[in-house]
């Protein structure tokens, strides 16, 4: 062989060599090689459907292709035994990296931030802050008692508010219609239990008007008891988050609303049991037909159903809230569902790149809409889409129009995190259950509830 065509073809192939090698290295120090890292640990709560399920384990299999970084994605079958676990975790300083749990803002949000637990995640909402509603903002801007701050201490995903659903085919059987139902408050109400006294006399079934829930043991109750003190126009806290419930007015709003939930399950009109449901109860007596209407925070009732076209088409209906007393629209309290991560993570970085990921408009629709609709976007942009743009959808559209065009405003915890244990206790549901089971006076209910809110409070 030609001396010269050797030693051209021996640079070459050293250039190729070399080439090879810094491309490799560069690779290398893009993507770390999975057994060699310690996997980034998510905490979730499983959905209501398995579709919930396999959205969330499609988005963190799509983040591991792109990052190379390996997820130990473990799933809880329910809220109350990830909170345990989680809070034991905190305390331990052994926190997961990433958690996600429906509840978490009815409680354990606000603490966290408060005792300077959680992670500031500003850099991944800035980015993106302009995408987000007002209220999904609101939501996740937590006092930080250590920090002396407010500051993002979670990112909001998804959102919930009250609906209310019925039994069409069940109103046709006495001759009833949609618009034969009323807007105003008491008239609404009234239509429910003069329609549970005809069927019952058609049909001798036992079926209730109404499907409020009772029990103290449901973060339905809350939602639902919440909802109510806003349709009356009671405000437990000032604009400035301090508590005003020692003025004889917000005494007396308590008492109104305490009077008239129990009224309607003392007259007969929501099932007896409804005092020992747990969150899925209201649910499973609506669907098999024990309820004519039913009160839920999330559209859950209706996307269970949504194989069976006849009934999420024709028989079950959505509806908005009714006027409230004064006449004015109502006022919907909205839930912001949120992920955290903490201080603590060992793999803080990389969580807020995973959270930056799935928030990205295009990945959290594509969850939103695997999950089938039962919570709704954060993101006004998102519902531009025409799975929320669906006018023949019964449900979906309704509540669209809820989120539109209704007035919104999260929970009181925003502008004072001790609300949020009220919540987390359920001194609500607890109020109920004193006046029907133990018989406690309106009153007597409503001074233990007051002075257990202000207990709370003076924790804080």
């Amino acid at each position: 062989m030609n001396k010269k065509l050797f030693i051209f073809i021996l640079v070459i192939v050293s250039l190729f060599i070399v080439t090879c090698a810094n491309q490799s290295a560069k690779l290398d120090s893009q993507k770390t090689p999975l057994l060699e890292t310690t996997p980034l640990t998510i905490w979730w709560t499983r959905g209501f459907y398995p579709e919930e399920d396999e959205a969330i384990k499609q988005i963190v299999a799509q983040w591991e292709k792109k990052s190379g970084y390996p997820v130990e994605l473990l799933f809880f079958n329910d809220n109350e035994s990830l909170k345990i676990t989680l809070l034991e975790a905190v305390t331990a300083e052994k926190p997961p990296d990433i958690v996600y749990n429906y509840e978490l803002e009815f409680g354990i949000s606000p603490r966290l931030a408060w005792e300077d637990k959680l992670a500031d995640v500003s850099d991944v909402i800035e980015p993106v802050k302009s995408l987000y509603t007002e209220t999904a903002l609101a939501s996740v801007y937590l006092n930080n008692n250590v920090a002396k701050k407010r500051s993002y201490y979670a990112v909001p995903i998804q959102q919930q508010t009250i609906h209310i659903h019925y039994w069409q085919d069940l109103l046709e059987k006495i001759n009833l219609k949609k618009s034969d139902i009323p807007n105003e408050w008491d008239k609404f109400w009234q239509f429910w239990q003069n329609a549970q006294k005809t069927i019952r006399q058609k049909d001798q079934s036992e079926i209730y008007g109404i499907g409020l829930t009772m029990s103290a043991a449901s973060v339905d109750n809350f939602y639902e008891f919440e909802q109510i003190l806003e349709v009356y126009d009671v405000n437990l806290l000032d604009k400035n988050g301090k508590l005003q419930v020692d003025k004889p007015e917000v005494r007396q709003g308590i008492i109104t609303v305490l009077n008239w939930i129990t009224n309607l399950y003392k007259d007969g009109y929501i099932p007896p049991d409804s005092v020992q449901w747990a969150a899925i109860d209201n649910n499973v007596n609506f669907l098999n037909h024990n309820l004519l209407m039913v009160v839920n925070p999330t559209l859950s009732i209706p996307t269970s159903q949504r194989q069976d076209t006849e009934v999420y088409q024709n028989q079950i209906q959505t509806i908005e809230f009714p006027d409230e007393p004064d006449g004015e629209p109502p006022k919907y309290l909205v839930s912001v569902k949120q992920i955290l991560t903490f201080q603590s993570s060992s793999n803080l970085e990389q969580a807020k790149n995973f959270l930056s990921f799935f928030i990205r408009p295009e990945n959290i629709s594509e969850y939103l809409q695997l999950s089938g609709g039962r919570y709704f976007p954060v993101m006004p942009q998102l519902l531009s889409d025409k799975f929320w743009q669906d006018n023949s959808d019964p449900h979906i559209s309704v509540a669209v129009k809820q989120y539109q065009e209704g007035v919104t405003r999260p929970f009181n915890y925003v502008v004072n995190p001790a609300y949020s244990q009220v919540l987390s206790e359920n001194v609500w549901g607890k109020a109920i259950e004193r006046v029907i089971v133990d018989g406690l006076s309106i009153e007597g209910a409503t001074d233990e509830a007051i002075a257990k809110i202000q207990e709370i409070f003076a924790q804080w």
